[in-house]
């Protein structure tokens, strides 16, 4: 057990804590707190408590059962040999450094939280716990720390549409300034309530699908940007629904088509500086930076089974829509799976950093973050060689050329990734084996639940579910 973990009781000083925040947030109007997590399946779960019962709460948790771990987008619950039973009991603790009043609900705060055992040990299943822990072992064992960013895709919908039909809330084109202009009063909204939670944004724009936008956010140390993920998420889905507005964050809401991305953008640091930058490796990096990258290019295919974890990622995952779906890495190529982006010249000691692209929104942020920094750390470690660029789409490349680089196509199907994660002995041990069966589980079931649905269907039903 760590420093960071939760304890019955509470940790030193945090009920007196918690005690005065409560004065404070019940003076700011705040009438409640929600507790969030995030499950196996990528489904943001809740409990809320009334703000007056925060130094319980912070004390001795909230109540939560464990077969949540193996619940389904559709919240059918599949099985391993410890998970998906009734029995048993969790208990949720909020970390007050996270607690924010939600601007776009008024009477609320939200808090992510810890989830432990009713005998205090920390859940094997809580993907925060192990991305926390993930960070800190890198810390002890390399001496580095990262900085993290998941950049958020989503579609606007009609709310009047037809039962649960996608129909663009706006007309105007990819990129288009008429699109920002029809989501104008809805997008300064949306802007006002991220600033009021602390959040920093670095640009909004419409994206290239009908009815698609994209924010991205400040990068953060791992855990708190996977937070922000899920907290900007909340944030965007309460605005729009303010704005009559319905929202998908789903990998994809039509069949065909570009579907929504949740990119991952992550440096690696030691005694404050990048080491994707002023090294003598390729485009600046070091050559830790480079066997970084070479750790995470090396296991993409079983990566896939967290980043891109449902039947609609796949509807995602096609070649030339810049969705990263072949084992290659490029400078700011948007067509390889890993996009070296080295910043403008002035400012790259800040900004060089990689980013991850066959990852969506129906990924953990938390399990995702923890798959990806462990492959890197793994690469770094053995000292991984970085093999050649790929410039262009690498589907355009001849086979035999292909072949000879490594570049292969991602698996195509969720139990060819499935497959490949099974094998793969480091990101196992990295999640534990409690949550590494959880992901197989909750993925065969996801594929289970949509055999035989065409493109269509499949993206159906994802379609309101994330």
């Amino acid at each position: 057990m760590s420093d960071s973990d939760p304890v019955p009781g509470g940790r030193p000083g945090e009920v007196e804590r918690a005690t005065a925040l409560t004065g404070e947030l019940t003076g700011r109007g705040v009438h409640g707190v929600v507790l969030a997590y995030v499950d196996t399946a990528g489904i943001a779960r809740v409990k809320t408590v009334p703000t007056a019962r925060l130094p319980a709460v912070v004390a001795w948790g909230v109540g939560m059962s464990p077969v949540f771990d193996t619940f389904l987008a559709d919240d059918s619950i599949v099985t391993t040999d410890v998970l998906g039973s009734p029995d048993g009991d969790l208990r949720l603790y909020p970390d007050l450094d996270r607690l924010t009043v939600l601007a776009a609900q008024p009477g609320w705060a939200w808090a992510p939280v810890d989830r432990i055992t009713q005998e205090g040990a920390p859940h094997p299943g809580c993907g925060r716990t192990v991305l926390r822990r993930t960070v800190a072992g890198a810390a002890e064992r390399h001496g580095i720390d990262f900085r993290a960013a998941v950049e958020i895709e989503w579609t606007v919908g009609r709310a009047d549409a037809a039962g649960d039909a996608f129909v663009p809330a706006v007309s105007g084109p990819a990129y288009g300034a008429a699109r920002q202009v029809e989501l104008s009063d809805c997008a300064a909204d949306l802007l006002a309530a991220l600033a009021a939670e602390g959040v920093e944004v670095e640009q909004f724009h419409p994206e290239y699908a009908a009815g698609q936008f994209e924010v991205s956010v400040g990068a953060l140390d791992p855990v708190a940007a996977a937070d922000h993920s899920v907290l900007v998420r909340q944030t965007i889905r309460a605005v729009s629904r303010r704005h009559g507005l319905r929202v998908s964050f789903a990998p994809a809401v039509l069949g065909q088509g570009v579907g929504n991305g949740g990119h991952l953008h992550l440096s690696a640091w030691r005694d404050g500086t990048n080491l994707h930058a002023g090294g003598t490796g390729r485009y600046g990096m070091t050559a830790e930076a480079e066997s970084f990258v070479a750790g995470i290019l090396g296991r993409l295919p079983a990566l896939t089974a967290v980043t891109a974890p449902s039947p609609a990622s796949r509807l995602r995952l096609r070649p030339s829509q810049w969705a990263g779906v072949f084992t290659a890495w490029g400078r700011e190529t948007r067509e390889a799976a890993l996009r070296v982006v080295t910043g403008t010249a002035g400012i790259r000691d800040r900004a060089a950093n990689l980013e991850v692209k066959p990852v969506d929104l129906a990924a953990n942020p938390y399990l995702a973050l923890a798959s990806v920094i462990a492959a890197g750390l793994d690469g770094l470690a053995s000292s991984a060689p970085l093999p050649e660029e790929t410039t262009g789409d690498p589907a355009r490349l001849d086979p035999g050329e292909a072949a000879a680089r490594g570049v292969r196509r991602l698996p195509v199907t969720l139990a060819e990734s499935v497959e490949a994660f099974r094998a793969d002995e480091v990101l196992r041990r990295a999640l534990g084996p409690v949550l590494a069966d959880a992901v197989t589980a909750v993925r065969l079931g996801e594929a289970g639940a949509v055999e035989g649905l065409d493109d269509d269907g499949v993206a159906a039903a994802y379609r309101w579910r994330y």
